[in-house]
């Protein structure tokens, strides 16, 4: 007998990737479980599947920097309830961060992909099924999008919550109408301008290297604590403001009206799955 959630969850992580570098992404979870019936004629309640997975994911994946410990590209060290790592891509590029162990997830593969990181997952998970549960398959997907979309990261340090970590992404759509039309043209060309970005406030910028290969190091306070991220300034876009989903959405705006100021421009921009900020100027 199976038992099947679709579309459980959605996280919103970022991840290390051997030639991209730090990527942030969206994906959908969905689970199916196999087992005989308990007690009350179930594999398991649906309610307490909905509840003990999508908390476990929200927990331990959602918002956090998922790490490949088996790469031979990483090298980190954790001390205490922190950690530091540096991280090699692509052509002599390197990304080095140190922050509260909470902020990454520590996964047990040579590289970070959907299937890599729903193995690690369902160890990690074991010892919260039932007894008549026989095995568990977790799949993670990307949404569908045939249209622009962009991958970034970035760290929000005013935010209460796990939004602050300094390296968690999405991977969003964006919208834009030049005078009420679509603009396709615009959405591609920004999709472009941000593939793989990390987007940073410029307050939290610290410091830029002045040498071929240039880094921009980033550094602030929250809640969780003390926060550092450095990483090529060839991969960094810099906001005069935070980069919530809002500001982004306006930051765009903005720069779209000063090229086109005699247009009304609209941006819609998603944070991860179906939802974001509409700004328009």
């Amino acid at each position: 007998m199976q038992l099947f959630v679709d579309n459980l969850t959605n996280v919103d992580f970022s991840y290390l990737d051997d030639e991209r570098g730090l990527v942030g992404e969206t994906w959908l979870a969905s689970v199916l479980l196999d087992g005989g019936l308990d007690q009350t004629s179930m594999i398991w309640d649906f309610g307490v599947v909905k509840k003990v997975l999508r908390n476990w994911l929200d927990d331990e994946l959602d918002h956090r920097l998922l790490v490949p410990t088996k790469s031979q590209r990483l090298s980190y060290e954790i001390n205490q309830d922190r950690i530091t790592l540096s991280w090699s891509f692509g052509n002599d590029n390197v990304l080095t961060m140190d922050a509260p162990l909470e902020a990454v997830a520590l996964i047990d593969a040579k590289q970070i992909n959907e299937q890599t990181a729903a193995k690690w997952s369902i160890k990690q998970l074991s010892n919260h099924f039932p007894d008549n549960l026989e095995h568990i398959q977790l799949t993670f997907e990307a949404e569908e999008i045939n249209a622009a979309y962009y991958h970034y990261s970035h760290g929000l340090k005013k935010h209460d919550g796990n939004c602050q970590r300094i390296a968690h992404g999405h991977r969003s759509r964006i919208q834009i109408w030049c005078d009420g039309a679509r603009d396709r043209n615009l959405e591609n060309n920004w999709a472009e301008r941000w593939s793989d970005i990390y987007i940073g406030s410029e307050e939290d910028l610290i410091s830029i290297s002045d040498n071929e290969q240039a880094q921009m190091h980033f550094a602030y306070d929250a809640p969780q604590g003390h926060f550092e991220l450095t990483l090529p300034k060839k991969v960094c876009y810099i906001m005069p403001s935070d980069t919530t989903v809002e500001c982004i959405a306006s930051h765009i705006a903005q720069i779209l009206h000063d090229e086109n100021p005699d247009s009304t421009i609209t941006v819609k921009a998603f944070e991860g799955l179906n939802k974001g900020a509409i700004f328009e100027v």
